[in-house]
């Protein structure tokens, strides 16, 4: 039967409605190989649990990024593929950034980024915060319509994190254009992406800013990455501090600007919600709880089976990309009723994975959730209604929305919206 779903990592269709296709494979098994790749689809939220909160060395992370392609660069054989993999780590996509790293590697350079990604910092991140979404809304409340995804979302997003890593300002608009779109493309995607090192081109001016922090410390995040010292009081390899502060500023500002504008996606549809959020804005917070559930910013992560082991009672062999449907599991009738209905007075709301779960689950949630909440919260306060703009996007009976060819995430093209002024 699942020979008659479509390629998850090649058609189209499933851009535009995920959802429809992880409802299919869920309805035959929560755990099932697809036939065009081989790799292990999980759907239900039991079983995506079991694979996330997993804390042995059962599964690496070593593919989490864009998963089963390109393929292995090796044959798996034998009831443990460890060896093997750390043999040829160093080819896999990504293989320089910390969203592969496994085990103490993984753990060490994880605590060093949650201690830069401090509550102290962010919470002093949250007057410029409020300053910058009010001068982005400045440029185009006049107008009476915007494009939200490059206008509002990823401006605010990318701004933010170059604000608290302190990236000059000169340089903060040309950073905007370079970050460019997320990896994975059905398209193909351009060399540097499924390389080792996706975020090579920002190197030489990263590495810039992390050589005059050596110099001349500031109170800025990449000041304290630049000057962060090991346990025995040695400096950190610079190579690995270059990496981890690319990899902060990328990771720091896409999910968070995927979730702004499916949030005021979602608005446009629901002015009944707008009106009731306006009049309550403390149940902003809660309406991007159920938005990350609902439709989140990353449909799927993948993990490498480094052993023979079992998911949900399926024998999973050594050497098996397993594919860990968030999507899916956040809208599995077995854990949220009713799903497929937009409601941020359900319960359990934070029981959702928009953010990932287990030892990589995303280091940035808090920022990201106070990057948009301030950013629904200024939008609202700043308008009386936002409609979605029927010229781009067609009628209410009728929408169509365009979605950046990737299957890993969940990205809108773009956002037309209209809106008049409060």
């Amino acid at each position: 039967m699942t020979e008659t779903l479509p390629d998850f990592f090649g058609d189209s269709s499933v851009i535009s409605d995920p959802k429809r296709y992880f409802d299919q494979m869920r309805s035959q098994c929560p755990v099932a190989k697809e036939r065009y790749h081989g790799t292990l689809m999980v759907t239900g939220y039991d079983a995506a649990t079991e694979v996330l909160n997993r804390r042995d060395d059962t599964f690496s992370s070593a593919v989490s990024v864009i998963g089963p392609i390109p393929p292995l660069p090796f044959e798996p054989h034998g009831e443990d593929i460890s060896e093997q993999l750390e043999a040829h780590r160093s080819a896999l996509p990504w293989s320089a950034h910390l969203a592969t790293f496994d085990g103490a590697k993984h753990a060490e350079y994880r605590g060093l980024v949650v201690s830069l990604l401090n509550f102290k910092r962010i919470k002093q991140n949250e007057d410029y915060l409020y300053g910058l979404v009010d001068r982005l809304i400045d440029r185009f409340i006049g107008r009476g319509y915007c494009n939200v995804v490059p206008d509002f979302a990823h401006a605010t997003t990318t701004y933010a994190i170059s604000d608290l890593m302190g990236i000059p300002e000169a340089d903060r608009a040309e950073l905007l254009q370079l970050i460019g779109a997320p990896p994975s493309q059905i398209a193909g995607d351009a060399p540097h992406k499924i390389g080792p090192d996706p975020l090579v081109f920002l190197k030489p001016r990263f590495d810039q800013y992390l050589r005059e922090r050596r110099e001349r410390p500031g109170t800025d995040l990449l000041s304290d990455l630049a000057n962060a010292r090991r346990s025995d009081g040695s400096l950190h390899d610079f190579e690995v501090v270059s990496n981890l502060a690319r990899f902060i500023f990328g990771a720091g500002q896409d999910t968070t600007s995927r979730l702004i504008a499916m949030a005021v996606k979602v608005l446009g549809e629901k002015p009944e919600l707008q009106a009731r959020l306006r009049k309550d804005p403390g149940r902003i917070a809660d309406f991007l709880e159920e938005v990350l559930r609902y439709d989140p910013p990353v449909k799927v992560v993948y993990r490498l089976a480094r052993k023979n082991t079992r998911i949900g009672g399926v024998d999973v062999a050594a050497g098996t990309i397993v594919t860990v449907c968030l999507t899916a599991a956040d809208n599995d009738p077995a854990r949220f009723e009713n799903p497929q209905e937009f409601n941020i007075d359900r319960p359990r709301l934070r029981e959702h994975m928009g953010f990932s779960r287990g030892a990589h689950a995303c280091v940035g949630a808090p920022l990201g959730r106070l990057e948009s909440r301030v950013a629904i919260e200024r939008l609202l306060a700043r308008t009386v209604e936002i409609r979605i703009s029927e010229r781009h996007h067609g009628p209410p009976s009728a929408r169509v929305y365009r979605f950046e060819p990737t299957y890993t995430f969940r990205s809108l093209s773009d956002l037309h919206i209209e809106f008049t002024a409060a």
